[in-house]
């Protein structure tokens, strides 16, 4: 059966939750344009995320066409104790107290139940309370209290978040629940791990020992230090997340944009998948239509170059999951389909010189844009060679071919990549006519068009990708006067 075909090179991530948990529904978000399926670990049993993850793998069977499984670990939470007589409104210019202290809190203090941000804390620092509507400065601080001056008022109430954005916090990226997480989705079989509360490179190294190889790694971007360590996290990282909604709470908003695009055109630059997610199209949680802006702000990711578009709620937990998914699919095409994007795309590519693998990429592009060439294939074990060429965003369609089905899910979050599982070949010939079959059956070339084929000779040895070749999409002209 003939794979489901894009028509758009981004990708296309959707949460799933209590919206979007039924075999009918995942389907549905998949016909309307999902590549990639988020398992969020915040919420939901275990016995609820393996149920889902079944079921995509069902729908991904029954499609013919590898389906990305992303899960998204929780991280440490930061919360405040609880009040003894509900919710305190506190008001600027007033003293507050952070402390270890149990006893339910008042107008005058909470507690504040991590020593270790206590330990951290330095006068001047920031505090910020429920999604940063409650801004304090840090006045005094003895290890185990925090005295604070209130700078930005508002109502106070039982386990409100708490961010820290002026401090390296003393935590790992992996709570106890994360770590449990990890090993179970690990086991289940997802193809990309995200971790939240990211800081540092080290946070990326514990969590890839730990995976053991049985995921990709995916760093959320939330928290100032990691805007600050950002080129060695997307160096220890297989992909990046630009999580806009708490890097919008610890930074001014205003510096979110410039950041977004900073962050993706690094990305770019490593090779590696960049996810903007957040907020995309947050009014469809309750409208069937999104707003100008929300569109714009899809459009601004997809010119930017972004590999993927994530949905959260508006798929989750959404009166309209797959309106959501549907009008993402809408704006990607249409942007794509503007000339103006291809001049942005094409004004931020950085020429890569390096391995010859990057070369061969660089030139199969060249190649086929300047040859009337169909469809780029690249025959790839590890997924790095497919990566390779999206990165140089061709104009012309790339077939990534991969005899490992974990890696042709893995490429589903990869711009521009149509992922297919084919049989292992031992020689350079039968891997032409293997990407002949793909790219006649899929519809991306008629038997006399052209394709170009990249592979490592010899075979099935990954890292060695050192040929190309143009040929004819005729599978049965490739074998006329070839030696065997």
């Amino acid at each position: 059966m003939p794979t489901t075909r894009r028509r758009r090179n981004v990708k296309i991530v959707a949460t799933l939750g209590p919206a979007s948990s039924s075999r009918e529904m995942i389907g549905k978000l998949f016909d309307a344009g999902a590549d990639v399926f988020r398992l969020n670990m915040s919420h939901g049993s275990h016995e609820d995320v393996a149920a889902r993850h079944a079921l995509i793998r069902e729908i991904e069977h029954e499609q013919g066409r590898p389906i990305g499984i992303l899960a998204d670990l929780q991280g440490p939470k930061l919360r405040v104790g609880v009040f003894a007589n509900g919710p305190v409104t506190l008001e600027q210019g007033a003293a507050f107290r952070f402390d270890l202290d149990d006893a339910p809190g008042d107008a005058n203090r909470v507690q504040l139940p991590h020593k270790e941000i206590l330990e951290a804390l330095e006068p001047g620092a920031t505090l910020l309370v429920n999604d940063g509507k409650i801004r304090l400065r840090v006045t005094a601080c003895d290890g185990v209290s925090a005295d604070t001056v209130v700078e930005i008022g508002g109502e106070i109430s039982n386990r409100k978040g708490v961010n820290v954005p002026d401090v390296i916090l003393p935590l790992t990226a992996l709570s106890k629940k994360d770590l449990s997480d990890l090993e179970f989705v690990c086991e289940l079989g997802v193809d990309w791990l995200a971790l939240s509360f990211v800081q540092r490179r080290e946070d990326m190294d514990q969590a890839r020992a730990l995976a053991k190889g049985r995921a990709a790694l995916i760093a959320k971007i939330e928290k100032p230090a990691a805007v600050k360590n950002i080129d060695e996290i997307i160096a220890a990282s297989d992909g990046i997340m630009v999580a806009r909604g708490d890097l919008g709470v610890e930074l001014p908003v205003a510096q979110v944009p410039p950041l977004q695009k900073k962050i993706v055109r690094a990305c770019r630059r490593a090779g590696k998948p960049v996810i903007v997610a957040t907020q995309m199209m947050e009014s469809m949680i309750l409208a069937p239509v999104p707003t100008r802006a929300e569109v714009s702000d899809v459009a601004q990711a997809i010119y930017e170059g972004a590999d993927a578009v994530m949905l959260s709620a508006e798929s989750a937990a959404g009166d309209y999951p797959v309106e959501a998914v549907t009008a993402m699919n809408a704006v990607a095409e249409t942007v794509e389909q503007d000339p103006i994007y291809r001049e942005i795309i094409e004004a931020s590519r950085k020429t890569v010189r390096g391995s010859v693998s990057e070369a061969i990429m660089a030139a199969a592009r060249e190649v086929a844009e300047t040859s009337n060439v169909k469809a780029i294939c690249c025959f790839t074990h590890s997924g790095a060679t497919a990566m390779l060429a999206a990165r140089e965003r061709p104009r012309v369609p790339i077939l990534a071919l991969t005899p490992f089905k974990g890696t042709a899910r893995k490429l589903t979050l990869v711009w521009g990549l149509h992922c297919s599982a084919v049989e292992e070949v031992e020689r350079f010939k039968l891997a032409v006519v293997s990407a002949a079959r793909v790219a006649v059956r899929d519809g991306f070339a008629t038997s006399t068009d052209k394709i170009v084929v990249t592979a490592g000779v010899p075979f099935n040895q990954p890292g060695t990708t050192n040929i190309l070749r143009v040929a004819t999409a005729d599978e049965r002209a490739i074998f006329e006067g070839e030696p065997a």
